[in-house]
């Protein structure tokens, strides 16, 4: 590994860390099919409206991060909730892969870089701008990673099937929300970006090295634009927020 005078850019192609994810999770009987699902409160439904059955959990200082089982459309799907931000997201999705799940379609929400872009709009990533630090040490240096073809391919077939709205774009990920600038956004925005997230180029680069499908489904949320932010009561939205679980449920068996 040749040092670098910017240690994120000093990427090591070794293949093995001495901390694996095999070395605190063994391998089990779970769904290949799995959601990555950000939103809390659909998760909290759905423990309350159906046989929803833990099956694994994985731990950090925060708590306990279940991983768990539901029958849809008579198949075993594996849904889990990633946390906020690429690090935690990265660790969590790779012990879901060491377990065994192999193909995942994650929903979310985001913010927008455009204030047309309606709350609820969907948002499909067909890039990432790598403005975050986890991705770098699972792919070479490079501007942007990409989802994989076949969880990419089955998104636009299914909201293709339901006729769903939704827009194709690069995404910005950024480790720090608090630091998106004005001149950042508009810079992100002319390269093509209309979403402005926490966790898609982590999510990418860990698919892309670990060999699993990975995919991504946003729903337009706050404004972060630069004549001023705007909430826009985005959290809000259960109806949107529960539709575009089972759009990813369908989703993750077009892989």
């Amino acid at each position: 590994m040749n040092q670098n005078p910017y240690p994120i850019l000093e990427f090591d192609e070794s293949k093995n860390a001495i901390l694996e994810p095999s070395n605190l999770v063994d391998p089990m009987d779970v769904p290949e099919h799995c959601l990555v699902c950000f939103f809390a409160d659909v998760i909290e439904d759905l423990l309350n409206e159906q046989d929803v059955r833990v099956i694994a959990q994985s731990v950090s200082e925060i708590g306990h991060h279940p991983l768990y089982e539901i029958d849809f459309k008579g198949r075993r799907l594996a849904f889990f909730h990633p946390g906020i931000g690429a690090p935690l997201g990265a660790a969590l999705l790779e012990e879901m892969i060491a377990r065994g799940c192999r193909k995942f379609i994650a929903c979310g929400g985001c913010g927008v870089l455009d204030k047309e872009i309606a709350v609820g709009h969907l948002l499909v990533p067909t890039a990432a701008i790598r403005d975050e630090g986890t991705s770098y040490h699972y792919l070479p240096p490079s501007r942007e990673v990409s989802p994989t073809q076949g969880a990419l391919s089955a998104i636009e077939s299914v909201l293709d099937y339901h006729g769903t709205d939704y827009l194709l774009t690069k995404t910005w990920t950024t480790d720090a929300i608090y630091r998106e600038t004005r001149e950042r956004a508009k810079t992100y925005l002319a390269e093509g970006c209309l979403a402005v997230e926490m966790e898609a180029a982590a999510f990418f680069a860990v698919a892309h090295f670990r060999g699993v499908e990975f995919g991504q489904i946003l729903y337009g949320g706050d404004a972060v634009i630069p004549e001023a932010w705007d909430g826009r009561t985005w959290t809000s939205r259960a109806e949107i927020r529960r539709n575009l679980f089972w759009l990813a449920a369908e989703a993750v068996f077009e892989i």
